[in-house]
């Protein structure tokens, strides 16, 4: 049968509008369904910019009144009390808690003491040209001026330090406790660049990056280093936003205290914008926050990770079109179908990936609060009252000739109230050293020690200063002091938690060894050790250093002794059971090993671990 001409440019036309409005309704509904998941990893991806600026927020806070707590100490301390501000023990204090303070994520760049004149009289840092500071006159400063005229704690705008350091400063007047007079203050300088960047990107500004300001909308810190020190309001900072009206909305309402987040669009391309104040308690001086801080994110960075996806997808889809062309109606019911099939499997992936999410925003969630509240509501306290207590009991010490029944019975109470805080202090750092160890954050600043030396002072402090070891008579005597081979040994190792591992050792021995037991530490080379039976095979013999602290106590419990170092293996009606597992993970972190073994004799136990050594 012969088709007319007519009727073949019909058919021809047909089918060419057929394919034509299969390909237009092709596109149509993935433009729907893309936009749909667009829709929906934007609404994500905002809640949790919100929870994460939100989080920064309250650790930035939560840094601050650590910091602040530590001037505390400082102000508070019998020697600043007694107004000699230049006493070499009010130095060695502030010293103390600026080194304390290097331990935090976001660390003073300096502790300082300024007298009543406004003059700089001690300074701690580990810039030894800061030192230099000392003697100069800082009565000039705002923070000084409200710190003597409020007589609160201040916590100032942006400015420019001495050494050329934009920055911000935190102070703790000095108030005579019988007086009442101002004696001057105790202040901490932080660096905003140095300090926001441990808490995120201040540099990269085509990736997600944090800006933080002061109560004057002053910029503490921004990827563009032009803006830091200029006013968000000002016409520099304007045209930089293009006076964007919904960001300058943002701004005002975080400024105020609130939270909030907006997406604007300038010549930089469109931006999801979030911000959180960092709220201060004991900050008085306008009723606003003393920083703001806000999270910028690219969007484009929230659709690339699905763009190759999608795109995978578009050529596929694609492809079986053009196989199928010539079934133009067999296809157009093929993409209807399809198409309704892809959005019922997006909708069940979506509901996978939102389910999964939930789960996992739950479980953060419960990690960061955690963490929040062991640091904020535990470790700052705890560091208050114990340092309180001891300045309390100083107090009574001072004057013991003179105490009354009664004054004795509360110098006893202080002195039970300072012995648990500090085991309750010592609980909050164990919880969140184990948080570091599970989290991957360990850190370990590591430097050159000399053992012998260490174990050495350590020996001779637990000696003067652990009441336990003095009221059962035990003897702590290191070998190597009595033979010793002539050889130091070196290792490199972070001073604090090696200190931290000996400590809990030692202290342990001392808790489970009877009265006048003896306990002995001593140090060897791995050749000598090689009747142990711990793998000691896969060590090169003259690479690692043993210290073994040995006890004739009652050893170690058969039932906890295979998992030891585990978490929360104890037996003991005191203690975490986590001492041995942050010591092991510790070690571990270090290059070497820990274990532990009863003695032959049936005598107590000796744990042995071993270092790599420092030739």
């Amino acid at each position: 049968m012969k088709f007319p001409k007519r009727f073949k440019e019909i058919i021809i036309i047909s089918i060419i509008v057929i394919v034509s409005l299969s390909y237009g309704l092709y596109f149509f509904l993935q433009d729907l369904t893309e936009e749909s998941i667009k829709t929906n990893l934007f609404d994500q991806q905002r809640l949790r910019q919100l929870d994460t600026n939100k989080a920064i927020s309250q650790h930035i806070a939560s840094n601050i009144d650590s910091i602040l707590s530590k001037l505390k100490v400082v102000a508070n301390s019998v020697y600043v009390q007694q107004g000699d501000l230049t006493e070499n023990r009010t130095g060695e204090i502030l010293q103390e808690m600026y080194n304390e303070t290097k331990q935090m994520v976001g660390k003073a760049d300096n502790l300082f003491i300024v007298d009543r004149n406004g003059v700089i009289i001690f300074i701690a840092s580990d810039q030894e040209r800061q030192r230099s500071f000392v003697g100069r006159d800082v009565s000039f400063r705002d923070f000084a001026n409200q710190t003597k005229t409020t007589l609160k704690p201040v916590f100032s705008t942006g400015f420019i330090s001495l050494d050329g350091t934009y920055g911000v400063v935190l102070t703790q007047p000095i108030i005579n406790r019988e007086t009442g007079l101002y004696q001057g203050f105790v202040g901490a300088l932080i660096p905003t660049i140095d300090f926001f960047n441990r808490f995120g990107n201040v540099y990269d500004i085509k990736s997600q990056y944090l800006v933080a300001l002061d109560r004057n909308a002053t910029h503490l810190v921004h990827s563009n280093p032009q803006l830091i020190g200029k006013s968000f309001f000002d016409e520099y900072t304007q045209n930089f936003t293009r006076h964007n009206k919904d960001l300058n909305d943002l701004m005002n309402k975080v400024l105020s205290g609130e939270s909030g987040d907006v997406v604007y669009t300038i010549g930089l391309g469109e931006r999801l914008t979030t911000g959180f104040p960092v709220s201060i308690a004991e900050d008085n001086q306008t009723g606003k926050p003393p920083y703001v801080v806000f999270i910028v994110t690219p969007t484009s960075q929230i659709y690339l990770q699905f763009e190759n996806i999608l795109f995978t997808q578009r050529i596929e889809t694609f492809s079986l079109l053009a196989i199928t062309t010539a079934a133009a109606i067999i296809l157009i019911i093929f993409l209807i179908k399809w198409s309704s099939n892809l959005d019922t499997e997006v909708k069940r992936r979506t509901g996978e990936l939102e389910s999964a999410y939930e789960q996992l925003k739950v479980h953060e969630k419960m990690q960061q609060d955690f963490i929040n509240i062991a640091a904020h509501e535990l470790r700052t306290p705890t560091q208050s009252i114990v340092g309180y207590t001891e300045l309390l009991q100083h107090d009574y010490d001072l004057n013991k000739e003179g105490l009354t029944k009664g004054d004795r019975s509360t110098h006893d109470s202080l002195d039970a109230l300072r012995r648990n805080s500090i085991r309750l202090k010592n609980l909050t750092n164990d919880i969140l050293d184990v948080s570091r160890i599970e989290a991957g954050t360990l850190r370990l600043n590591e430097e050159r020690i000399n053992l012998n030396e260490k174990i050495r002072n350590m020996v001779k402090d637990i000696t003067n200063t652990n009441l336990q070891a003095g009221e059962k008579g035990l003897t702590i005597q290191f070998l190597n002091d009595k033979s010793n081979d002539g050889i130091d040994y070196y290792v490199r190792a972070d001073k604090l938690r090696l200190f931290q591992v000996l400590s809990n050792l030692i202290n342990n021995a001392i808790k489970f060894t009877n009265v006048n037991g003896v306990i002995s530490i001593s140090i060897n080379k791995a050749d000598s050790l090689m009747s142990d039976n711990h793998n000691i095979h896969t060590l090169e013999k003259s690479d690692y250093v043993f210290v073994r602290i040995k006890d004739n106590g009652s050893g170690i419990d058969p039932e906890i002794q295979s998992r030891l170092f585990s978490k929360f293996a104890t037996k003991s009606d005191i203690g975490s059971g986590l001492g041995l597992f942050i010591a092991k993970s510790i070690i571990e972190a270090h290059g070497g090993k820990i274990w532990a073994e009863n003695n032959k004799d049936g005598k107590g136990a000796t744990f042995t671990l071993t270092l790599p050594l420092d030739k």
